[in-house]
């Protein structure tokens, strides 16, 4: 039965799941969009902490916790992300929902792979202003939707059973479509007019990673992890329109005048990405972690408008969290059984606009729902909260205040079992 599950789930997702409008932040108009979260809702609700290699749980933030899986996983997730808008002036609210990856991880005795697919930038946005410069009004409309998902394929080794390294190997793939529209009535100018991007995305990356767990006591084990992103090429294709427009009663635009129409090859650097962590906790007891991540400065600012007051430095990441099971193994009471989840983090996200740093802090919680028994006993149902805030109203700015329902569905079983009768 868990086979036809897989099987379904992966065509469905597949082909509907990530073709989807999965954002809704103005932050996203700058590079190729906002980086999503490489994680389970388990991680996430977590505070993002990815150290802990799980028996039961795929970890897809380091390949080398695979080889410590010791059924064969399948886990697929979605979210529901509400956002409040707020300005010094003025405030709005979007929603989306979306699908957030689709795993498989297969376990073979000290070896363990997993493949699966995720987003992982989003882009979706628009903004209508009009501002006043040099005492002329200008009209402008600024709109962008689509993303870049990543196809993965990972294996781990565990060298001693204290010790596992692993590595992901990435092909990122997508597309990008912004538009803007400005018009200057003050000047007499009959027609805004109207700029569209249409860029496809590729390009290959790898992570490498390595975990540690030994005991420091009868019941504690320590934990520590280590990953490595390299940095990485991506190569676009853009096709640039330029036309002026004008707009019907109902909001419609109908082209007057082409006026060019171009193409353009251009290799966009991803900077490199580091993370270690640590941890102590009581196996299938509780667990409490710190992990930090740092990345490169992006070298990107927007993809095609001149921005002046944006750009990235490195980014700089501290999460802090961990679970609790009052009683794993309990016969008698089904809450008992139940993961509690809990964590917090703070990221200084590396975006600079206006002189201002773009920070994204947030609260995390979940719980994990056990099901099914026999063979299948690890399977389980995980529901998360993640309560944040990102950017400021300083400098004329954007802060989102954000409440991201996630949830999970994670099968397992035993395969590759040799038969003792035919």
């Amino acid at each position: 039965m868990i086979k036809k599950i897989i099987a379904g789930a992966c065509l469905i997702f597949s082909t509907v799941g990530f073709a989807q409008e999965n954002n809704a932040s103005p932050y996203s108009y700058y590079g190729i969009g906002d980086v999503k979260f490489k994680g389970t809702v388990e991680n996430r609700s977590m505070g993002g902490v990815g150290i802990l290699p799980d028996s039961i749980h795929i970890n897809l933030q380091n390949p080398a916790t695979y080889s410590s899986l010791k059924l064969t996983t399948f886990t697929v997730a979605g979210s529901n992300s509400g956002t409040k808008f707020k300005t010094s002036s003025a405030d709005d609210s979007a929603s989306r929902t979306t699908v957030d990856y689709v795993a498989v991880a297969l376990p073979f005795n000290k070896i363990g792979f997993a493949f699966g697919l995720m987003p992982y930038t989003s882009v979706g946005y628009k903004i209508q202003n009009e501002k006043v410069i040099n005492n002329v009004n200008y009209y402008r409309q600024f709109e962008g939707s689509g993303g870049v998902n990543r196809v993965f394929f990972g294996g781990a080794y565990q060298i001693t059973p204290k010790f596992s390294i692993g590595a992901d190997f990435q092909y990122n793939f997508g597309n990008i479509e912004t538009k803007s529209i400005v018009g200057v009535p003050d000047l007499g100018v009959q027609y805004p007019t109207r700029e569209i991007n249409k860029s496809d995305y590729s390009g290959a990356s790898f992570n490498i990673g390595a975990t540690y767990q030994t005991k420091v006591s009868e019941k504690l084990n320590l934990y520590t992890s280590a990953t490595f992103t390299p940095e990485s090429t991506l190569k676009s294709t853009t096709e640039r329109q330029i036309a002026t427009i004008t707009l019907t009663t109902k909001g419609n635009e109908i082209v007057m005048d082409q006026l060019d129409k171009v193409y353009a090859n251009d290799d966009i650097k991803m900077p490199s990405k580091f993370s270690v962590g640590s941890g102590v906790g009581e196996a299938r007891k509780w667990f409490a972690g710190l992990e930090y991540t740092f990345q490169g400065a992006n070298t990107l600012g927007n993809r095609f408008d001149a921005v002046t007051k944006a750009g990235f430095e490195s980014s700089h990441k501290i999460s802090l969290g961990g679970y609790y099971i009052p009683k794993y193994m309990s016969f008698t009471s089904y809450l008992s059984r139940i993961t509690y989840r809990a964590g917090l983090k703070f990221e200084k996200t590396g975006l600079v606009v206006n002189n201002q740093d773009i920070n994204d802090m947030g609260l995390t919680f979940g719980v994990g729902l056990p099901l099914g028994s026999g063979t299948t006993r690890g399977s389980n149902l995980n529901f998360g909260l993640e309560l944040g805030r990102r950017g400021t109203t300083k400098a004329n700015l954007i802060q989102e205040n954000y409440v991201n329902l996630m949830v999970s569905l994670s099968l397992n079983d035993k395969w590759f079992i040799k038969r003792k009768y035919d």
